[in-house]
């Protein structure tokens, strides 16, 4: 254990890609936050005797589309847990011929095309902490831990692209084939429906975000290749999931033994000096 800094993983698992058996001496625990209720029960357990926290994007039964994911209180509820980072995974769309389906990107910045979600946790409500957050986005994800994420990829022999934009929709439809080329237009490389305004939530409470985005098909912008569908996209996330798992699995323990303290209390001190609070 890295001295000065207990680390603790909280892993939000995407579609296809939440499986618990990962954690080892894990158990249950149901939470409530100011927002309401998370997604699920907080499965709480270790990887490699690294404590952690596990929690299924769309509930374990798959039951909530992502317009209606309670973001809020899923970041809420990890923080509240202790967790120091956040390594998350997306299923997505391809919006480049060199991202294949299967393989994987650890992406770098988004680009945000939703409608209906709350963005911040400095909403107004009596629950929420007071004030207005004007959190910094030109670096969402945490630089060290996607550095960590590259790393271990490489080290594992898994086809990764180092950086990448995601462009996030509300869904859950798929994209129009006009959309998907104006996206691709505008610099986007991969696409999906969570990455906002979870990254962005993250940031204002201070976390370690990272995402391993697993790409299951070309979106609709490819000509002669068949446009996105559910059944394609489960069969390229079941042929794939592996790679997800094995590349958490290698970088848990390695970030547990790195130092945090810097970057966690640079973190801090930028979501604090973010907050305009109300004139008395």
């Amino acid at each position: 254990m890295a001295a000065g800094m207990q680390v603790k993983i909280g892993i939000i698992g995407g579609s296809g890609l939440d499986d618990p058996d990962i954690l080892e001496e894990r158990s249950e625990k149901y939470v409530d936050t100011p927002y309401g209720k998370p997604s699920d029960a907080l499965i709480v357990g270790k990887i490699k005797n690294v404590e952690c926290v596990l929690l299924a994007r769309h509930g374990r039964q798959h039951t909530i589309m992502p317009t209606n994911v309670n973001y809020q209180a899923n970041i809420w509820a990890l923080r509240e847990e202790g967790c120091t980072h956040l390594l998350v995974t997306t299923a997505c769309g391809s919006l480049r011929e060199e991202i294949q389906p299967g393989d994987i990107v650890i992406i770098d910045q988004f680009i945000d095309r939703t409608t209906k979600r709350a963005q911040t946790l400095y909403d107004g409500r009596p629950t929420s902490p007071p004030g207005v957050c004007h959190i910094p986005m030109a670096e969402p994800f945490c630089s060290r831990t996607r550095e960590v994420l590259l790393e271990v990829a490489r080290s594992l022999g898994v086809k990764c692209h180092t950086r990448g934009t995601m462009l996030s929709i509300e869904g859950p439809r798929f994209s129009s084939r006009a959309e998907s080329l104006m996206f691709r237009q505008w610099g986007a490389d991969v696409i999906n429906m969570t990455t906002v305004p979870e990254v962005v939530l993250a940031k204002e409470a201070g976390l370690c975000y990272a995402s391993i985005a697993m790409a299951t098909d070309y979106d609709c912008w490819k000509e002669h290749e068949e446009a996105v569908c559910v059944d394609n996209v489960l069969k390229t996330m079941k042929e794939n999931a592996n790679k997800a798992s094995s590349i958490l699995l290698t970088a848990i323990p390695q970030i547990c033994q790195m130092d945090w303290c810097q970057t966690i209390k640079a973190l801090k001190a930028t979501a604090q000096s973010s907050v305009m609070l109300p004139k008395h």
